[in-house]
């Protein structure tokens, strides 16, 4: 990469708790994975309110992400009869910076764990950031290309 970009750092809020150390087959199951999310204590109080909504964005690091090589051109899914795409248009863990993102049902809020449904997140993954979904501003009439969708 090229150096005329800055070096960012970034310290984990929290972490990720659900006993998967590998993801559920399928990948769908990931639905079904109830988490706790982990707040630093001494951020206890920047969750005030969250519990108000039903969705939350969790941002979180894809700690076990161990590609050697970046590849810029990949296969959606890995499957083979998929077109090779630009990374940057496919969810692939293996990124430039390994970050994930989920929208996942927030089911109740203790102290500073937060219980939510569906964050696709490793047992241990660091969380970067959490932000409260707002329909109608998170999401807009959003298309996908043809070779997204599977069947």
């Amino acid at each position: 990469m090229t150096s005329e970009f800055p070096v960012m750092t970034l310290k984990a809020i929290g972490v990720v708790r659900n006993g998967f150390h590998e993801p559920p087959t399928p990948r769908s199951d990931w639905d079904k994975v109830t988490s706790e999310i982990v707040i630093d204590e001494s951020l206890t109080e920047a969750l005030d309110g969250i519990e108000e909504f039903s969705h939350i964005i969790v941002l979180f690091w894809l700690h076990r992400s161990r590609e050697k090589e970046l590849s810029l051109k990949q296969r959606p899914m890995g499957e083979k009869d998929r077109p090779l795409r630009g990374l940057f248009a496919l969810r692939t863990p293996n990124r430039p910076n390994p970050i994930g993102k989920t929208t996942a049902r927030l089911l109740e809020r203790r102290g500073n764990i937060l219980r939510v449904e569906g964050l696709d997140a490793l047992d241990g993954s660091p969380v970067i950031d959490i932000k409260p979904y707002l329909p109608g501003y998170d999401a807009a009439d959003a298309t996908v290309p043809a070779w997204i969708i599977h069947d």
